[in-house]
C-alpha cells in the first residue's frame, strides 16, 4: 500500500519544500486564489492533513476553506509539520481500507482517495511558489496524474463555486499549463511562475481546488 501512496507523498514533499522555501516576511503576499495570501494556501494544505487524518479515524472532517489561516497560527512549517506528522500516523492498513464517500464516484477505500487527493496540494504548490516568488515547475508524472483527477472532479467543484472556470490554453502549451488553465490559474510568465519583477502572475479569479467538496 505504501507504494500505491508515492505520489501523495511526492506531492506533500514538493508542497513542503516550497513552505520551507518562504522568508519569514513573505506570509502576507497575494496568492493566485482570490482573495487567499500565502498563508492562506499553506493554512488550506495544512487543513487538508487534518482532513484526511478524520477520514482515517472516522472523526468529524474539518472545513478547510473558512478562514484557512487557523490551521497554521504562527510559525507555519511547525504547525505543517506536526499536522503531516500525525495524519501520517494515522494511515494505518486498517485506515487505508476505511471506505470514504468522494461525491458522485459514491465511496472509495481512503488509499484510493489519497490517489486523486494528488491534485490539491499539487495545484497548490504552484499558488505558494507564485505568491512567494519560488520556480513553479511541478513534477511532470503528478501532473499528468492529476490532470486526470481534475477532470472527473472539476464540474461538481465549479458548481458549489470552488472551482473558476477553464482558460484558454495557449497554442502548444505543456500539460502543467494546460493543467493550470483548467484549474482556472493563468500561467502567463516564465516557467519558473514570475514575471519579470519577481511577483506572481497571473491569479484564478474565484477558485482553488477545494478537498472538502471533493470529498462530500
Amino acid at each position: 500500500m505504501a507504494q500505491n501512496l508515492s505520489g501523495y507523498h511526492r506531492a506533500l514533499d514538493l508542497f513542503e519544500g516550497l513552505v520551507a522555501g518562504v522568508p519569514r516576511d513573505g506570509w502576507d503576499a497575494p496568492s493566485p486564489c482570490a482573495r487567499w495570501t500565502a498563508r492562506d494556501v499553506a493554512g488550506h494544505v495544512t487543513g487538508g492533513q487534518h482532513l484526511v487524518r478524520a477520514l482515517a479515524c472516522g472523526g468529524p472532517v474539518p472545513d478547510v476553506t473558512a478562514d484557512p489561516a487557523r490551521f497554521v497560527p504562527g510559525d507555519v512549517r511547525a504547525a505543517w509539520d506536526a499536522a503531516r506528522e500525525e495524519c501520517a500516523a494515522a494511515l494505518t492498513p486498517e485506515a487505508l481500507r476505511r471506505p470514504v464517500p468522494v461525491g458522485a464516484l459514491g465511496e472509495l477505500p481512503l488509499g484510493d482517495y489519497l490517489g486523486g487527493y494528488v491534485l490539491e496540494p499539487l495545484a497548490h504548490a504552484w499558488d505558494l511558489a507564485v505568491a512567494t516568488g519560488q520556480p513553479s515547475r511541478l513534477d511532470p508524472g503528478l501532473v499528468h496524474h492529476a490532470f486526470a483527477t481534475a477532470h472527473l472532479i472539476a464540474a461538481p467543484l465549479r458548481a458549489a463555486g470552488h472551482l473558476a472556470p477553464a482558460l484558454p490554453v495557449p497554442r502548444g502549451a505543456d500539460e502543467q499549463t494546460r493543467l493550470l488553465a483548467f484549474l482556472g490559474r493563468a500561467s502567463d510568465g516564465p516557467a519558473d511562475g514570475r514575471g519579470s519583477d519577481g511577483h506572481a502572475t497571473g491569479r484564478a479569479t474565484d477558485g482553488h481546488a477545494d478537498a472538502r467538496t471533493y470529498r462530500a
